[in-house]
């Protein structure tokens, strides 16, 4: 059941049919500054976007100082033994929310951590340990999804769709499994499509199919990679940007 707390529902409704914009970098994108994210923030509610998801403290403090919008936190830490980065433990939870995250995105997937532990058993923990949070499980398949709703998600999305064992190479977004997962989990939690949203056509088409909200990182705040498409393509695929943005860093 969606949650009954007044404070995280109103929240949670603020979203709705809007557009939140993943505003990240890393120190190894050709796009990076100390204040690029601020920037993309700013330039996102300017827009009119109805929140921010931001990756690290770092990023999350400065966008916070500068930006008077909800924020989905999350902490991205790669490990070579391992494909689950976003916020694998309960410590990276922790600084999230210290940052001043409004809503926690944490790994929900079946895949094995670097600690060993199944990344979806960190969901209890953190609702446990910080009750006052909103989480937002990323998934990559359907049954992902209803473990995750039936642990108690607030928000659940497809983030990982591409980005798994079980879903690697995925270029486009599987649209009818996701209006499978709103049709069947969206009176229980917010679903909210992020992976793969290109245009804002994509967009409304989620909307259309149950999405309470919509996600959109790469295809906005990533010139670089939507550069490598257009190149990836015109030299005939002989390279691939998806590469580029799964890569570890």
């Amino acid at each position: 059941m969606k949650t009954s707390d007044p404070k995280k529902r109103a929240l949670l409704e603020s979203f709705k049919g809007g557009l939140i914009v993943s505003c990240q970098v890393q120190h190894d994108d050709p796009i990076y500054s100390d204040d690029i994210v601020v920037k993309m923030a700013q330039a996102a509610k300017w827009a009119g976007a109805v929140g921010i998801r931001a990756n690290s403290p770092e990023q999350i403090r400065a966008i916070k100082a500068a930006v008077d919008l909800p924020i989905i936190g999350l902490y991205k830490i790669w490990h070579e033994d391992t494909d689950v980065f976003i916020t694998p433990t309960l410590e990276a939870a922790r600084e999230v929310w210290e940052a001043g995250a409004d809503i926690i995105a944490l790994d929900c997937t079946e895949q094995l951590t670097h600690e060993k532990t199944i990344a979806y058993e960190l969901l209890p923990k953190l609702k446990e340990a910080i009750p006052e949070a909103i989480t937002f499980a990323d998934i990559s398949t359907y049954d992902e999804a209803k473990r995750a709703v039936e642990m108690g998600a607030d928000m659940v999305g497809p983030t990982l769709y591409g980005y798994t064992a079980q879903t690697k190479d995925i270029e486009m977004p599987d649209l009818r499994e996701f209006a499978r997962m709103c049709r069947e989990f969206g009176d229980q939690a917010y679903m909210v499509m992020e992976g793969h949203i290109y245009t804002p056509e994509d967009a409304m088409k989620c909307i259309f199919l149950g999405a309470h909200t919509v996600v959109v990182g790469s295809a906005i705040t990533r010139p670089h990679l939507t550069a490598k498409r257009f190149v990836d393509l015109l030299s005939g695929y002989q390279d691939n940007w998806r590469e580029a943005e799964r890569s570890k860093h």
